[in-house]
């Protein structure tokens, strides 16, 4: 068994420790979301900290963990007569980003419950982890339907399996971790709401920490065991206080005092629901237990809104997650009166900071770098200007319609497109390829029935063999690549009129965003064209690069337009189920070089030849209008929409109208 990198040996990352042991000391506080960049020992953190959790005790023999004092009088290996028990460690379960629905939730033997009428049940991770830590990695990967079943957990507390009138239920209580990489994409608010904290991580900017980071992985990948039993000591203290934090905590008082406080921060940053106040009160309630306090103080209140709010208040999905402490101190103070008696220590009070773990004083860097705009082009002067002018902010975003692409994909899950998936409507059956998933009973039964007498069938039961079981074929939504094509001339260059142009690609971004798409950014101006962000699920990162989008020089249309073709199929190889959605943006206007009309109109053709949908967002404006960007729709066998069609009912299924013959 590999031995874990010891929890008391992580260099720094204060608020992260603090969260995890949190949980630890109360479990009802709802888990940890860790946000980080790469490299900043995240699952080292929570991996470590199963091996400070107290032994569980545990039925013997049960695979569902029920605990002998008072077992669950519904579990499927039940019943269970309360009383004595062993004692197993905490377990840290694992779920996969490319996990299957069998896999957490479990599954039944579909051809034993229809011939014999059993309910053979194999647990799934949910079991696995009742009572335990279940460790999601990368969980803004997580395919949406998995989402969905740990949401249904973790509201209920318990697992459900449904399959064709059978059911089985269990128990499924669990301290849910997850770590994830904010560039790789957000989460669906719903799963970022039952995170009880969430923490921020970023590797120091101190060199003589980062010196310590790499002296302790070094010594702990020569040898773990003899590195382990360096700390043996720490550890044990630390679970020795975890114990103690546990036992005090029914006797935590949490006055009127501080109840006002968190119930005034919470309106006070407007966050939605109830979840945030009960957070918060159970947060301050285990910052006082592992302090040793018996009394929830100001600075423990404190503590609890930077850990329990900052991903609750986020309003859109590009706002960042934070908090404004000096607002948050001068709520604490205007609500700050002790009528009920509570001791209401300033920030230098006995216990302050909540009862931090014993912090690495070396100051931690952000890492963030301003974005800075690309250097001017030598282009030819354009009417609107052809020098590079400074970027403008976009227009307040809105609410478009439903691009989508044609005909019937097999892509990943998502909101847009039609697809086939494990998940949505039943069209029909077939025969399974390899282990069977979702049973189309009535196909199943009408497969078996004309061989029940062959089989010697003489009772009620119907006598099922493998060849007759039929696969369910079903018909959801997919998410795509949404590539966005930018014209970032001089003819563009308008402050007012690239500011439009700007919002109309937030509000593309932000629907992307909600039908779980992957999205790119092509520009092009002066003389040739950039990646501004290669195919990525991280919406906030186009539409921080749009942000800081200068303009001016030519208009090199046909080199935008080969490189976007050139990003479709390296990405094709990559990921060949996904299928893209072309967004052009500009006026239609193309200069540099020979025959530049020419060339655009060719290199947009091999997209019409890959069949690839798209859509030419028109920003031509004035009182003369060439129509170059509606002829360029043509070239690419898509459609050209303005922007102020991009508002109205009439842009819906534009894709789709203009895609038909291919669909």
């Amino acid at each position: 068994m590999t031995t874990p990198f010891p929890f008391t040996a992580v260099v720094g990352q204060d608020d992260l420790r603090l969260a995890l042991l949190l949980n630890a000391v109360s479990p009802a506080v709802g888990g940890v979301l860790v946000r980080g960049e790469k490299g900043t020992a995240k699952s080292t953190a929570v991996r470590a900290l199963s091996a400070l959790l107290p032994e569980v005790p545990v039925v013997p023999g049960c695979r569902f963990s029920c605990d002998p004092a008072s077992p669950d009088p519904g579990c499927p290996d039940g019943p269970h007569e309360a009383g004595g028990g062993a004692e197993r460690p905490a377990r840290m379960v694992e779920l996969p980003v490319g996990a299957s629905e069998d896999r957490l939730v479990g599954a039944l033997d579909i051809e034993r419950a229809l011939s014999e009428g059993v309910k053979a049940f194999e647990p799934g991770l949910l079991a696995d982890a009742h009572r335990g830590i279940l460790y999601v990695d990368e969980v803004n990967l997580l395919h949406d339907h998995l989402v969905d079943l740990l949401l249904d957990a973790a509201a209920m507390g318990a697992s459900y399996v449904e399959r064709e009138g059978v059911s089985v239920r269990h128990a499924a209580r669990f301290l849910l971790v997850g770590t994830m990489n904010p560039e790789e994409g957000e989460l669906r608010p719903q799963l970022l709401d039952r995170f009880g904290l969430t923490v921020e991580v970023a590797a120091s900017r101190e060199p003589d920490q980062r010196v310590e980071v790499v002296k302790r992985r070094l010594a702990y990948d020569d040898d773990p065991a003899a590195f382990a039993a360096r700390w043996a000591e720490d550890e044990a203290a630390v679970r020795a206080r975890i114990v103690a934090a546990r036992q005090l905590l029914p006797s935590v008082r949490l006055g009127d005092g501080a109840l006002r406080q968190i119930a005034a921060t919470c309106a006070a940053f407007e966050v939605d629901g109830m979840r945030a106040d009960i957070v918060m009160a159970r947060t301050a309630t285990a910052l006082a237990a592992w302090a040793g306090r018996t009394d929830v103080l100001a600075e423990d209140v404190r503590q609890a809104a930077l850990l329990a709010l900052p991903h609750r208040r986020r309003r859109n999905p590009f706002d960042a997650p934070g908090l404004d402490e000096d607002k948050l101190d001068e709520t604490l103070e205007e609500f700050g009166g002790s009528d009920d008696g509570d001791p209401d220590p300033g920030p230098d009070g006995p216990g302050g900071g909540g009862g931090q773990p014993e912090p690495d004083d070396a100051p931690q860097g952000d890492g963030d770098t301003a974005a800075r705009p690309e250097a001017g082009e030598n282009g030819q002067p354009q009417p609107s200007g052809a020098g590079e002018q400074s970027a403008v902010r976009a227009s307040e975003p809105f609410r478009t319609k439903v691009l989508s692409v044609p005909g019937i994909g097999e892509g990943a899950a998502g909101r847009r497109s039609r697809a086939r998936t494990e998940h949505g409507r039943t069209t029909g059956a077939r025969r399974p390829r390899g282990a069977l998933t979702k049973l189309h009973l009535a196909a199943t039964v009408q497969a078996a029935a004309p061989h029940q007498r062959a089989r010697g069938r003489s009772g009620p039961g119907l006598v099922v063999r493998r060849d007759d079981l039929r696969q369910a074929t079903r018909e959801g939504r997919e998410g795509n690549l949404v590539l966005f094509v930018v014209d970032a001339s001089g003819s563009m260059a308008a402050r007012q009129r690239m500011s439009a142009v700007k919002g109309a690609v937030l509000s593309l971004l932000l629907d992307a965003y909600q039908r779980r798409d992957k999205v790119g950014l092509v520009t092009f101006r002066g003389t040739g064209a950039d990646v501004a962000l290669p195919p990525t699920s991280s919406v906030d990162a186009a539409a921080a690069r749009l942000e800081t989008l200068p303009t001016g020089g030519r208009t090199p249309l046909a080199a935008g337009l080969l490189r976007a073709h050139d990003v479709l199929r390296v990405e094709r190889l990559r990921d060949p189920a996904r299928r893209p959605l072309v967004v052009l943006v500009t006026d239609g206007r193309a200069t540099g070089g020979p025959e530049p009309v020419a060339l655009a109109g060719r290199a947009a053709r091999l997209f019409a030849a890959d069949g690839v949908a798209s859509v030419v967002v028109d920003c031509e404006s004035g009182p003369v209008r060439l129509g170059l960007a509606g002829q360029l729709a043509g070239e690419l066998g898509g459609t050209a929409v303005t922007l102020d069609e991009l508002r109205a009912d009439s842009i819906a299924g534009l894709v789709k109208d203009v895609q038909r013959r291919a669909a």
